[in-house]
């Protein structure tokens, strides 16, 4: 597999890109390759007297450069310009990543928590499978806020197409994976699966596929808004990853993150994989 890791080259995402716990994770998912992109913003004038924006930010990827090969990854870096989540999306589609990387500031106490707009846009626009990794927020010393990165799933379902085709990542998730709890909100939007079977047995029959690769699985049906509900079951069950699907199209975007889905990944404290529709 190659990943994909967008970095502003600020202490919050070096300290993502250089956690040993973090690379072994995604190494023991499959990733093979990891390509740093740093991407200079289209308002940052190319012709200020003295500076290269990009040869600095070549120089400063070439500083992980060690540290990820030393954990067993190959390594590619791209300093380009332009609009940020179209250039990142653009290096995942030409290098065929399965995995893009952002880092995402979590939030203090009583604080609203906010994403940045390269990782909104980013999670609106992604055609690959989106990994927002939560990184501690006003500290000097930022690190991540959950390092194992994949051993503690929460699986959001709807029973849509789009749910299916995010639970399809367990096939190499579960290589990292010692817990799952699979979560349906059920809500007049979202009764639940077609047909006579309940939630309950839908995701019973979820759960016996993932304790077949060794997951130990539990299920959480509940009743109320799909987000809410969502956020309350991370701060329940204390995932390390929620893990949903997005969905939806619009003229203006080539996919438009849904509304529960932008919800989570803005207010969850934890990491959140979207997983885009084919």
């Amino acid at each position: 597999m190659k990943a994909v890791y967008a970095t502003d080259l600020s202490a919050a995402s070096e300290a993502a890109i250089e956690t040993e716990t973090c690379l072994e994770c995604l190494s023991r998912i499959g990733v093979e390759q990891l390509h740093l992109v740093t991407v200079v913003p289209a308002n940052v004038h190319a012709g200020t007297p003295g500076i290269d924006h990009q040869k600095r930010r070549r120089r400063a990827l070439a500083r992980y450069r060690d540290v990820i090969e030393d954990a067993g990854l190959d390594v590619e870096t791209h300093a380009v310009r332009g609009t940020p989540h179209r250039r990142i999306n653009g290096v995942a589609e030409a290098v065929g990543a399965d995995l893009s990387i952002v880092g995402s500031r979590g939030k203090q106490p009583l604080e609203n928590r906010l994403i940045g707009s390269t990782t909104r846009n980013l999670a609106r626009t992604t055609v690959v499978p989106l990994l927002v990794n939560r990184i501690e927020r006003e500290v000097d010393e930022p690190e991540l806020v959950e390092k194992q990165l994949f051993r503690r799933l929460l699986y959001a379902t709807d029973f849509s197409t789009n749910a299916d085709r995010a639970f399809e990542a367990f096939s190499y998730l579960r290589h990292a994976t010692r817990e799952a709890t699979l979560v349906h909100v059920e809500s007049p939007n979202s009764p639940g699966p077609d047909g006579d079977v309940t939630a309950e047995d839908r995701l019973s029959e979820l759960a016996d596929r993932l304790e077949e690769w060794d997951i130990d699985a539990t299920i959480d049906v509940r009743e109320g808004a799909p987000a809410d509900e969502l956020l309350e079951a991370e701060a329940t069950h204390e995932p390390t990853t929620t893990l949903l699907g997005t969905r939806g199209h619009s003229r203006l975007r080539r996919l438009l993150l849904g509304s529960v889905s932008e919800t989570v990944v803005a207010n969850a404290r934890g990491n959140v994989l979207l997983v885009p529709p084919k």
